[in-house]
């Protein structure tokens, strides 16, 4: 049971974000029927997207599956594809002809480049459609290469959860009026859309985001990662005045160090000696001198630490699935499982 209870959503398979967005709709409580090609191929990053809801091998090339598929569709709330432009209306069930079968039909198209557009029928994956948006040119330290944030930032990011919202926007909407609608969900669009911030300082600043250069991707000493002295990691992140007071003090800093948060000339010798007081103690060793504590610093984990983390396990982050921790559904809500 969940707030999408009821609703009833057509998946075709495929990879990436269009399933991870159909895997938030079933936690949120829709019934999710997923339409394979006969003899698919699952991948292993796909298995973990896909568990737990019903699937059916269909043969979209026979008039029986096609069939098959448009009763199904005309009992649908929600139609959800991942295809390169075009080959759903090859197929014969673009949205004009879907519409047709569901006046009220909710149509959820994800791709990387859009429906339209000069690239809209170029291949891609997550690292390209992050890089002509400006995104991945801000990632890692300056000087250096970009580097890739794995698939977080384009397909899950930018990507799945922008379809997912879109989804139940225009279910509420179909629900009002009658009236089904598309949600073209573009992995460029997303990720153009968690840059406005960027954009905004690019704006009011001239900061152009680039590696090393603004508050939050390193450019700063008082935002960072810092190695200990076991091989570890800790996150420092005390933007606020008083935050950064209070880790100064916490991590015995000198007081000459607490005035020269903002003071740009000596960031080089903050960041070098933020450097050297981290690496005189080990990982574990700093996350008990900061935990309980405002100073926004604390220890970088695996994700096998991850599950481990006490806060996490008070809050029941994970649970279990034939002995592997899985997440659960987020976000959380009132009398819902």
């Amino acid at each position: 049971m969940g707030p999408l209870n009821g609703i009833e959503v057509i998946e075709f398979a495929g990879i990436g974000p269009a399933p991870f967005a159909c895997m938030l709709l079933a936690q949120m409580g829709a019934r999710v029927l997923r339409i394979s090609r006969p003899n698919h191929v699952v991948s292993v990053g796909s298995r973990a997207t896909i568990a737990g809801r019903e699937e059916i091998d269909i043969d979209l090339k026979s008039e029986a599956g096609m069939e098959a598929v448009r009763q199904r569709i005309a009992q649908a709330d929600v139609l959800v594809e991942g295809f390169r432009p075009g080959v759903m209306e090859r197929l014969g069930l673009g949205p004009d002809a879907c519409f047709k079968l569901r006046p009220s039909l909710v149509y959820g198209r994800m791709t990387g480049w859009g429906q339209d557009g000069p690239m809209s029928g170029m291949a891609g994956h997550d690292i390209n459609y992050i890089a002509v948006t400006g995104a991945l040119a801000a990632i890692g330290e300056p000087g250096r290469k970009p580097s890739p944030p794995s698939n977080l930032v384009g397909d899950f990011g930018g990507g799945a959860l922008y379809l997912a919202m879109g989804i139940a926007a225009a279910l509420v909407d179909a629900r009002a009026s009658g009236r089904g609608r598309v949600v073209d969900a573009a992995i460029v669009d997303g990720t153009l859309s968690m840059l406005t911030g960027a954009f905004g300082i690019m704006a009011a600043t001239g900061n152009r985001n680039e590696r090393g250069t603004s508050m939050l991707n390193g450019g700063t000493p008082w935002y960072d990662t810092y190695e200990t002295s076991d091989g570890g990691y800790m996150s420092l992140g005390a933007i606020e005045p008083h935050f950064y007071r209070l880790f100064c003090e916490k991590a015995g800093l000198e007081p000459e160090w607490i005035e020269a948060q903002h003071d740009t000339e000596r960031w080089p010798a903050l960041r070098a000696r933020l450097e050297a007081l981290f690496r005189t103690r080990t990982r574990e060793d700093w996350a008990k001198c900061f935990d309980g504590t405002d100073a926004c610093c604390v220890p970088v984990l695996t994700l096998d630490e991850a599950v481990q983390h006490p806060h996490l396990r008070a809050r029941g982050a994970f649970q279990d699935r034939d002995g592997h921790p899985w997440p659960v559904p987020a976000p959380r809500f009132t009398e819902a499982p």
